[in-house]
């Protein structure tokens, strides 16, 4: 099982950036997709999940009505569309699939992991 992530960048603050990373190796249909992200010196933090079928998300409350998660099972892909981005949201962002049943913010439920894209905000 592979992830990998697309569309970190440089964008300014109010500005809004993509995200998507695609998933190979297995039916993405069967795991729960989460974003994460780590700014330098900084832990790892939860940013949102959604479930198998798409239809159950969850958010961090720093990210939630900024941020939205979707998936397309057909394409194996899951998105992160961002938006009104702050600088506190300049990070290495990570997407995860964990093999649980239920969406979950903690990254100890997430088996597989993608190496991570760069978001910066400039102020």
């Amino acid at each position: 099982v592979q992830l990998q992530a697309f569309g970190g960048g440089l964008v300014q603050t109010g500005g809004s950036l993509g995200l998507s990373c695609s998933y190979s190796g297995d039916s993405q249909r069967n795991y729960v997709m989460g974003w994460f992200r780590q700014a330098p010196g900084k832990e790892r933090e939860f940013a949102a999940a959604i479930g198998w079928s798409g239809e159950s998300t969850y958010y961090a409350d720093s990210v939630k009505g900024r941020f939205t998660i979707s998936r397309d099972n057909a394409k194996n892909t899951v998105y992160l569309q961002m938006n009104f981005l702050k600088p506190e949201d300049a990070a290495v962002y990570f997407c995860a699939a964990s093999p649980t049943r239920y969406i979950s913010w903690d990254a100890k439920y997430y088996k597989y992991w993608g190496q991570g894209t760069q978001v910066t905000v400039s102020s």
